[in-house]
């Protein structure tokens, strides 16, 4: 039945779709504004414990088929759940908590099906906290502590450096107006279930910069970010593989990751009657001495806003095995992390208020240390997606 299901949602994405969905937590925040724009504000105080509380959540079907020269083909059905819930404690400070499925990957809430195996056995025990933290906002400052989702700016949702599932540990700021977005933050890397025992902990600081320019007929974005790893060269992979970054003749980390980002993005209102983004982005190790450099470059047309609207995006991605920390990057192309190139072809359609259909097609090239192989090998991807919010 459950190949059924996902061979019908998979039929019915061939040509429209998208990977990407947001955080609950951000459409969370997007609805509490709309709301408060049309009703007026009401202060937190004056609420009920019911009206303090948001809920949204996402559960997606997945069919993917993974065809790669240097190990077996996989074809499998999978499916991700994601819940998150808001608790206005007061008019600026919030209460976030969310749970997501998935094991072992800090990267990914996907959990494949099994043939033997009861839905039930494995369904409740893939979820684990993804979200636990508090927020306060005051005007165009944003303060987040605890576990919670990234706030870097990503220029046409890149994934060059920070995958869209990634959460972070610690204390993150920032400040966003017309103009400039400022974020800084103090973290350390989240540990997963298959992170190894004798893993040292990693600090993880952040700080990027994007300025917002208005030109005649679109907006520019243009931004910097430094991530600055402490403690990874000399550390086992953290998660258990490498994902490929450089180990010694030991198994640990041959590199540190001191990670420099450089991106500009053009945004246009109006081109065929859709909104058109394109982006280039550059990153830099200078924590290592080779194989240190990655770039992407990406366009997208459209936004698949309101019902029967569609939007689709096309990049290129050169990412060096050493170019940036492979466990936070990109967790689908190239089969996750670094050490490849190639192309990404995402759509997404909007086929019901809450109901999207979505698919992504990697054609990648694996560098030698990557492949299974030794030599390089050629990877493809197909991800078919069906996906409903709530």
């Amino acid at each position: 039945m459950k190949r059924i299901i996902l061979s019908i949602a998979a039929v019915a994405t061939l040509s429209m779709g998208d990977a990407y969905i947001e955080h609950p937590h951000e459409r969370i925040d997007t609805k509490k504004q709309k709301i408060a724009e049309t009703e007026g504000h009401v202060p937190v105080a004056e609420k009920s414990m019911m009206e303090r509380i948001h809920f949204k959540g996402d559960l997606r079907l997945r069919y993917e088929s993974i065809e790669r020269d240097d190990k077996d083909n996989t074809y499998r059905n999978r499916y991700r759940l994601r819940l998150g819930l808001t608790l206005d404690l007061t008019d600026k400070l919030h209460f976030n908590v969310g749970m997501r499925s998935g094991f072992g990957n800090p990267t990914s809430g996907n959990q494949t099906f099994l043939d033997d195996q009861p839905l039930g056995d494995y369904f409740f025990q893939s979820l684990r906290f993804n979200v636990l933290g508090f927020t306060y906002k005051d005007g165009n400052a944003v303060l987040k502590i605890g576990r919670e989702p990234y706030m870097m700016y990503r220029p046409v949702k890149s994934q060059l450096v920070w995958d869209n599932d990634v959460s972070m540990n610690g204390v993150n700021y920032q400040y966003k107006d017309d103009s400039r977005i400022i974020t800084l933050g103090i973290n350390q890397p989240t540990l997963e279930e298959n992170a190894l025992d004798e893993a040292d902990r990693v600090n993880l600081f952040i700080a990027q910069y994007v300025q917002k320019l208005a030109l005649e007929s679109a907006k520019l974005n243009l931004g910097a970010g430094f991530y600055y790893y402490d403690g990874l060269k000399g550390n086992v992979p953290l998660f258990g593989k490498s994902k490929g970054n450089t180990l010694d003749a030991n198994g640990l980390y041959a590199n540190s990751y001191h990670i420099v980002e450089g991106f500009a993005e053009l945004q246009f209102g109006d081109v065929f009657g859709m909104p058109l983004k394109a982006a280039a982005g550059v990153v830099y190790n200078f924590g290592a001495d080779d194989n240190n450099f990655g770039y992407d470059l990406a366009i997208k047309l459209g936004k698949a806003k309101k019902v029967g609207e569609w939007q689709v995006k096309y990049s290129y991605t050169d990412l060096q095995e050493d170019a940036t920390f492979a466990a936070y990057s990109d967790s689908d192309n190239f089969g996750g992390g670094t050490g490849a190139k190639g192309h990404a072809i995402r759509a997404k359609y909007k086929a019901g208020k809450h109901l999207y259909f979505a698919g992504s097609f990697f054609f990648d090239t694996l560098y030698a240390g990557k492949s299974h192989t030794g030599v390089e090998a050629d990877f493809e991807r197909v991800q078919l997606d069906m996906i409903y919010k709530f």
